[in-house]
């Protein structure tokens, strides 16, 4: 969904009585087998009024790479600290896991929970 187009859709949610509205950017399809993050969502969404998360580990997926989708978490902290570094964003969003090879889904961009302290430390110096 465009960044532009979370506007109505946060209005409709909000018009059923919803205060609790978080509007995220998680990446669109760029070209085959990837997804990119148009840093200027987060601008755009965040004049709507509504807090802007940023799904840090579906932007670094690798869509239909055989017969499950791949990864790329290696990426986790700079994205994580760029989406930080804009200011608009009050929240990220990362899957985690003792053992992602072991989890039952998107184990290819899975943030291993023996990293999370220290990504997180880090993202907090850039506040």
């Amino acid at each position: 969904m465009a960044p532009e187009d979370m506007k109505l859709a946060a209005e409709k949610a909000s018009s059923t009585g919803n205060k609790q509205i978080l509007l995220t950017e998680r990446g669109t399809t760029f070209g085959y087998h990837n997804l990119v993050v148009d840093f200027r969502s987060f601008v755009i969404m965040h004049q709507f009024g509504y807090p802007v998360v940023y799904d840090v580990t579906h932007s670094l997926q690798r869509p239909s790479v055989g017969n499950y989708s791949g990864g790329n978490p290696e990426f986790a902290l700079p994205m994580a600290k760029a989406a930080i570094a804009t200011g608009m964003v009050k929240g990220l969003f990362i899957e985690t896991h003792p053992e992602p090879q072991q989890a039952k889904s998107d184990s290819a961009s899975m943030l291993p929970l023996a990293k999370m302290e220290a990504l997180l430390e880090s993202c907090l110096q850039v506040l």
